[in-house]
């Protein structure tokens, strides 16, 4: 009961918290992430908004993932995709009360504050093992079920695809979406094995 009581909470937590680093990477104005990029492509190509095509390529790939690797849908997946957005919004107006015209500096610091805790978060939830997003479950089902190459690997392939469909696509590309693509897998991969891990073998999965 105890280990399953930490799993909810290291899930939990992971959610909001990477809701909360949506809304700070998108205040830094430095890029999207490679799945943003991905979904507004398709928003580009349909003459749609991101809010309308999100919960469409979320739940194509929610479908996939069902019948490939169900069990990464959980009460995680299910938080992602209704809590996420909830937070980042709520961040992007704290943050615009905190800095209304914040220079290039305060937008650095709040990028390499949002790739390494949204990285954390990521981290926090693929370890409790509570169902991940959509989006996460596909480097994790290459990595883990078909041994593909190492889960960082995946990770870095997966949001590379993302940004060129985006570029492809006319999605204004910036420094943050490098950054992203090339950084967090490893940095997941790191806080998998030194902090989240650790963390849920304290009382045994």
């Amino acid at each position: 009961m105890e280990n399953k009581k930490k799993r909810i909470g290291m899930a939990l937590f992971g959610v909001l918290l990477c809701g909360v680093c949506v809304g700070i990477l998108q205040k830094s104005s430095l890029g999207a992430d490679p799945f943003t990029c991905f979904v507004s492509a398709f928003a580009n190509l349909a003459h749609s908004t991101y809010g309308n095509i999100y919960p469409i390529v979320t739940g194509v790939l929610l479908v996939g993932v069902f019948f490939v690797e169900r069990h990464y849908i959980g009460i995680a997946t299910i938080f992602n995709l209704f809590g996420t957005g909830i937070m980042a919004d709520l961040t992007v107006k704290l943050l615009d009360q905190m800095f209304v015209q914040p220079g290039m500096v305060i937008r650095i610091l709040l990028l390499i504050v949002g790739v390494i805790f949204s990285s954390l978060a990521a981290s926090l939830y693929f370890t409790a093992d509570l169902g991940v997003s959509a989006y996460d479950a596909v480097s994790l089902i290459a990595a883990n079920k078909y041994r593909l190459c190492a889960f960082r690997i995946c990770r870095i392939s997966t949001d590379l695809l993302c940004v060129a469909t985006g570029f492809i696509c006319a999605v204004v590309i910036g420094v943050g979406t490098v950054i992203t693509a090339l950084c967090m897998g490893p940095i997941i991969q790191w806080f998998n094995t030194h902090l989240s891990e650790p963390l849920l073998s304290k009382t045994g999965k």
